[in-house]
């Protein structure tokens, strides 16, 4: 009988969160991996419950992972059931992505870090009042990376006055940037003076493409609107502002600014953006 030569084991990669069927990012890292000739996959997981992602944590260590993104809604809650965590994620309390050495399961943010660079694209953020709606996992990091990147002052519109109360508290300790909660009631008005609106909720992922509840006459041309969102590029928000004539920016940009680093991070090589670009939009199927 012939010996057949076998591929190596594929090495995994993987995100956990809920819902994650709509999150390009499994196609994405596929083919960049594939274009490096790496032999890896990526894996969207689906946890479905707070109570079982202690569990998916001690999977991702058993299996053998080379590294791991954590979604909404677990970037804060899957702390404790790491080994340890990075400065940033100390200040920031959440973490997004996780790189494993010996077994020992590292916790990192940099959803900000994403935000920021794709923003710079678009406008300065030094000296910029900022509001961001919504203030989850990911919205407490781009709030912070947006004070330590100059920011003037922040507001955080929230439904729960206790998220956005701890969440400016926590900017204004890790930045010495002043911080306001207000409470989000009804169509959002945006205070005057505003440099750059934010939507850090999911209103307006695929499917449903919910519309932001924004008194739209409260937005000037001159915010810069972006929103966070990966699945469609051109959300609802997002569409309302262009065709105002704001400049925006959207969540793919930041999904390529931090993926670039994450997977520098797990494969020591360091990507062109032009890669991640083509592979992003071939998963969304532009």
């Amino acid at each position: 009988m012939p010996n057949i030569a076998l591929p190596p084991q594929k090495q995994m990669t993987a995100m956990l969160g809920h819902p994650v069927a709509e999150n390009p990012i499994d196609r994405m890292f596929d083919t960049v991996y594939a274009h490096y000739g790496l032999h890896w996959q990526f894996w969207k997981c689906d946890v479905t419950s707070e109570s079982k992602i202690a569990a998916a944590i001690a999977g991702i260590r058993a299996l053998g992972f080379a590294g791991a993104c954590i979604t909404v809604p677990y970037k804060v809650v899957s702390i404790p059931y790491l080994d340890d965590v990075d400065d940033d994620v100390k200040a920031i309390g959440a973490v997004n992505y996780m790189t494993i050495k010996n077994e020992r399961l590292i916790g990192h943010n940099n959803d900000g870090k994403g935000v920021v660079k794709a923003i710079r694209k678009v406008t300065p953020i030094k000296g910029k009042r900022v509001v961001m709606l919504g203030a989850g996992g990911a919205g407490r990091a781009m709030a912070v990376e947006l004070a330590w990147a100059g920011a003037s002052h922040l507001t955080l519109i929230t439904r729960r006055e206790s998220q956005g109360t701890e969440v400016a508290q926590t900017v204004t300790r890790a930045s010495g940037v002043p911080a306001e909660w207000r409470q989000w009631a009804g169509e959002v008005q945006v205070p005057e003076g505003t440099h750059i609106l934010m939507n850090a909720t999911h209103l307006g992922a695929a499917p449903g493409r919910e519309p932001v509840p924004v008194d739209w006459q409260t937005v000037s041309r001159e915010i810069t609107v972006v929103d966070v969102i990966t699945n469609p590029r051109m959300t609802p928000f997002l569409k309302v502002a262009r065709d105002k004539g704001c400049p925006t920016v959207n969540g793919v940009e930041m999904l390529v600014q931090l993926a670039m680093q994450i997977f520098e991070e797990w494969t020591g090589i360091k990507p062109d953006e032009a890669v991640f670009q083509q592979a992003v939009a071939k998963a969304l199927g532009e």
